[in-house]
């Protein structure tokens, strides 16, 4: 990892993440244990949250420990006080700061300042905390994950980039079909070429060539959080990109439906798909609170 912040995927090895899958299946089935009893953990919200707060209170509370929630409406960070200060500030109080924010730069600017673990629960770049749980569910459903492949469709934003970084640590062929201009960003495709771990990455625009052989299909919200106002001129470029049952029936008649939550039913999936069997999106929100787990354990040293 990026020293002892989790800021992207990029930053773990193949064997940290390994570990971070492993450590979260192995509390999943025994139980965590309290080895945070006595820590702390601070949750710093730019943005609304329903899956990361409590995914994170609950992975807190079930090592042992507590979090408590650092609302930005109230402590007006970057406002009041520069970031600067008040990462050192509570670096003397708490013993991690899990930062849900709008750009990746302010993120980096807490684990610059920080004297303790920095995590990204979620930017404008990347949301790994995501990815883990995408990646543990996948495993728990299908085993091995290496030779595996991963269909996302829809726009290349933070949750397919780190998709797209986790899936090559792991040796996952992730392909990512997006409509023109939509697509994953150079910079984020040239970063996970350079990565080890032996999977790939396929930036497509055929949704239909995206899915055959995959043994998941992924999708998101065609307007990320704070892009609301693109909706309506995006319906169009995107509509042929919605997972329905006409799509899905290009897959492999046992491919996995995912999506990370909050779900625009008729808009990028349709109710029949997401309610389908094959669909595995709550255990998807479950394992937030797992691989959570996994992740402060490994991040505050006592994990393995």
């Amino acid at each position: 990892m990026h020293g002892r912040d989790f800021l992207s995927l990029q930053d773990c090895s193949p064997d940290e993440l390994e570990q971070l899958l492993s450590t979260a299946q192995a509390i999943k089935r025994d139980g965590p244990g309290t080895a945070l009893a006595g820590q702390t953990i601070a949750l710093l919200f730019d943005k609304p949250s329903l899956r990361t707060r409590v995914s994170f209170e609950v992975a807190a509370a079930r090592l042992g420990g507590r979090a408590i929630v650092v609302a930005q409406h109230e402590a007006r960070i970057g406002e009041r006080e520069p970031v600067s200060d008040a990462a050192r500030v509570l670096s003397r109080m708490v013993q991690a700061l899990i930062v849900r924010t709008f750009a990746q730069a302010t993120l980096e600017e807490y684990a610059r300042w920080a004297a303790v673990p920095v995590v990204n629960a979620l930017s404008d770049a990347e949301h790994p905390c995501q990815a883990l749980a995408d990646l543990l569910t996948l495993r728990e459903r299908l085993g091995a994950l290496r030779g595996l492949t991963l269909a996302y469709i829809g726009e290349g934003n933070n949750v397919a980039t780190a998709l797209a970084f986790g899936a090559v640590l792991t040796g996952v062929r992730f392909r990512c079909a997006s409509p023109p201009g939509h697509g994953l960003p150079e910079h984020v495709l040239a970063a996970a070429a350079t990565l080890p771990g032996g999977g790939s990455v396929e930036q497509l625009a055929d949704p239909v060539a995206a899915v055959r052989d995959a043994a998941a299909v992924y999708t998101d919200v065609w307007a990320s959080m704070g892009q609301e106002h693109l909706l309506t001129q995006r319906t169009e470029a995107f509509a042929p990109y919605r997972l329905d049952a006409a799509l899905l029936a290009a897959a492999p008649p046992d491919a996995l439906v995912m999506h990370d939550l909050p779900a625009h039913r008729g808009e990028e999936i349709t109710d029949e798909v997401i309610e389908s069997l094959r669909s595995v999106v709550f255990d998807q929100a479950e394992n937030r609170v797992h691989a959570q787990q996994a992740l402060l354990l490994l991040l505050l040293g006592s994990a393995g």
